[in-house]
């Protein structure tokens, strides 16, 4: 069993530990924390990265279990989120395949944040073509719990880019270098239908 935290539209590696799992265990009872993609993600644009924070009502700095955490709906975040994410993938070859579903989910009202990431897993599991059930636990699970593959808090906003699952063309790349284990967003805009074979051979090891 693979317990996940529950993530912005996550990196790739978040999908390839996923691979071939029936079912993503996610973990909504464990206390936030912050410096993680708990609240962020991370999508190339024509001058580099672009970190995509969603504020949240208290601060990054609760200490609430995940599923009490409340985005500050006042901040008009998620329209300043897809202004960012149209600017940066409006000449990708998949981008007007995806926008107008995605910047509808952009226009949803989401009051916790836990509804938000679920929302965007949802919708990227989808759009990669993945049988995969979303489950929860019951309870907080401790860590280095007997029988449980741990994959929270691995891969975090100050390692992320160690890790390098599968290389495909970014819109940007000529200009930057490219950008490896972005969002999810990035490889779907990029190679469309292609982006869930790209991570399930990756997650493989082929």
């Amino acid at each position: 069993m693979k317990v996940f935290e529950l993530q912005y539209f996550p990196p790739l590696t978040f999908f390839t530990a996923l691979n071939k799992e029936t079912y993503a265990y996610l973990d909504i009872y464990e206390i936030y924390r912050k410096m993680s993609f708990r609240n962020r993600c991370l999508i190339a644009g024509a001058e580099g990265i672009i970190s995509l924070s969603v504020p949240l009502v208290n601060g990054r700095n609760q200490q609430l279990e995940m599923k009490k955490v409340l985005t500050a709906g006042h901040d008009q975040w998620q329209l300043r989120h897809w202004k960012s994410i149209q600017s940066a993938y409006n000449r990708s070859p998949f981008f007007e395949y995806y926008q107008d579903e995605l910047k509808g989910l952009y226009q949803e009202s989401f009051s916790s944040l836990t509804e938000w990431n679920l929302a965007c897993l949802k919708w990227a599991i989808k759009k990669l073509g993945w049988p995969v059930e979303i489950r929860f636990t019951d309870t907080a699970i401790p860590y280095q719990a007997e029988g449980i593959e741990d994959q929270r808090n691995q891969i975090l906003p100050k390692n992320y880019s160690v890790w390098n699952p599968v290389k495909y063309h970014q819109v940007f790349e000529e200009r930057t270098g490219f950008f490896p284990n972005l969002s999810v967003l990035d490889i779907l805009f990029n190679k469309g239908n292609e982006a869930g074979e790209l991570l399930r051979d990756a997650g493989s090891g082929k």
